[in-house]
């Protein structure tokens, strides 16, 4: 009876034995499979990108992401599906697909990647900043993100270059909505639409006419020394630019004449000066 009962023990261990070898394959097993899956939807998605159907691409990408989220692949995966929409310029798409990256995996090592795409997205979207700012304001405030959390980066690099551009275009609305105040004679909406390009972009070809328009309406209201003050500051940042010049003739207005004059006395001097040689 104790033989039996022992028999039975030893019996019931080897099972047990072989049952867990039986489930550890079937777990590797699945492992691979799953693995594999992975890998062939990635595939296949690189293939219709590299092929142009961006669209079939973003959906195998994605399939990666919904059926295995926990895997190193789905974040690659989310992105490689928000980049296939742009490619084929679905920019709303391609917003999403990175909002959902950024909420998922906000320390991931790509995410300053991810950061400047969306950037760009709203960048190629702007179409005529006197009509709609939005597309502007999106993407000046996600560069301006890019360059606090990720400066030592090329994306950051290249958000400076496209925030200099963005803000050439906002200055120009500026400067149109300035120039439109000016031919009305409202001179207060228009002194404040050129005194926001000197303290907002200073730094965009705008600056120059804005501080001498600055200029003539202060002296055409009478505003001596607002008018002297504006001028100073073009002088001292812009002397050898035009606006200076017409600037100048605001308070002297024989200057154009003096100029012309000054001109035509050194094109005669160096005439004479060659017709006398000629006698030497």
């Amino acid at each position: 009876m104790k033989i039996e009962k022992f028999l039975l023990i030893i019996i019931f261990f080897i099972l047990s034995l072989s049952c867990s070898k039986e489930e550890k394959k079937i777990s590797t097993i699945n492992e691979k499979n799953i693995e594999l899956q992975i890998l062939e939807s990635y595939r296949e998605g690189l293939k219709e990108l590299d092929g142009g159907d961006a669209l079939y691409a973003a959906k195998k990408f994605n399939e990666v992401e919904i059926m295995f989220p926990q895997s190193e692949w789905a974040p690659k995966s989310t992105l490689m599906a928000a980049y296939a929409y742009y490619s084929q310029q679905y920019y709303f798409d391609t917003i999403q697909e990175l909002e959902i990256f950024i909420k998922k995996y906000p320390k991931h090592a790509n995410l300053d990647y991810a950061h400047y795409l969306m950037g760009i997205c709203y960048y190629e979207q702007i179409v005529d900043e006197k009509k709609d700012l939005n597309s502007i304001i999106l993407a000046k405030k996600k560069f301006n993100y890019v360059l606090k959390n990720f400066p030592d980066t090329d994306y950051a690099l290249d958000a400076t270059f496209k925030l200099d551009l963005i803000n050439n275009v906002l200055a120009s609305k500026e400067m149109y909505l300035g120039r439109y105040y000016i031919q009305k004679k409202k001179w207060i909406p228009a002194i404040n639409r050129f005194r926001k390009i000197i303290d907002d972009y200073e730094t965009t070809v705008y600056s120059e006419e804005a501080l001498h328009r600055l200029v003539e309406i202060y002296y055409i209201l009478g505003l001596q020394m607002e008018a002297e003050k504006y001028a100073y500051l073009l002088g001292y940042n812009y002397q050898s630019s035009e606006w200076y010049k017409k600037t100048y003739s605001v308070f002297d207005k024989m200057y154009e004449k003096k100029l012309k004059r000054s001109k035509k006395n050194k094109k005669e001097g160096i005439i004479k000066k060659t017709f006398k040689s000629l006698f030497n």
